[in-house]
């Protein structure tokens, strides 16, 4: 049976577009750090990077390199952990600029990818459609835990007002957000789908 995130995992993805508490497991991830304007031409192709590690993987039973145990699956989407760098910080005032952004983004891979096989597949691109970029991807496991996550629905800029929801919700809770980081998951491609219809999943994490 094929592994299909937007069926099988809809608690995770696919939540409805109001605050809700969840408690989010260990996963494994292809990640890569960095800085900047995620409208730059940097970004776009440490996210180019990242989907070409995740279709290695997919396809390779193609090229006879399918690590133990692959099960047929639907690539997972691509997200980011958004901070900001000490100068964003001293100037937050509510908005800030995109230029003082710190991210770190990946993409989710199944429960057969071993760091090991993992490895091997960064060797492979390395040498097969080799990029600076491949020198900086780490595989890492990562819990979010106990979390307040929502749809947002509309432009990325938009977001604050779907934030300001979640810290409302938490609050009635008798929580806390933990602190402005954040993850956003990306559940549409913005060259195919106008600002007005994109989706993202938003996350904060919750104090202990």
């Amino acid at each position: 049976m094929k592994q299909e995130w937007r069926k099988q995992e809809k608690a995770i993805y696919l939540p409805k577009n109001k605050p809700e508490r969840v408690q989010i497991p260990a996963f494994n991830f292809y990640v890569i750090n960095g800085a900047g304007n995620p409208n730059s031409e940097a970004f776009a192709e440490v996210v180019g990077q990242l989907y070409a590690l995740s279709y290695a993987i997919r396809m390779s039973p193609k090229k006879n390199r399918a690590p133990q145990g692959y099960q047929d699956y639907t690539v997972y989407p691509l997200e980011g952990i958004w901070d900001l760098n000490e100068k964003g910080r001293a100037n937050y005032d509510g908005s800030f600029d995109k230029d003082d952004l710190v991210y770190r983004l990946m993409i989710r891979q199944p429960g057969f990818v071993t760091k090991d096989y993992a490895l091997e597949v960064i060797e492979w691109l390395k040498k097969e459609k080799p990029n600076p970029l491949l020198e900086q991807v780490k595989f890492e496991s990562i819990e979010d835990g106990d979390c307040i996550q929502m749809l947002h629905l509309g432009p990325y800029d938009d977001e604050p007002a779907s934030f300001e929801q979640m810290e409302a919700f938490a609050e009635e809770q008798g929580l806390k957000r933990a602190s402005k980081i954040h993850r956003e998951i990306y559940l549409s491609d913005t060259r195919k789908v106008e600002p007005a219809k994109l989706k993202t999943v938003l996350r904060f994490w919750l104090e202990a």
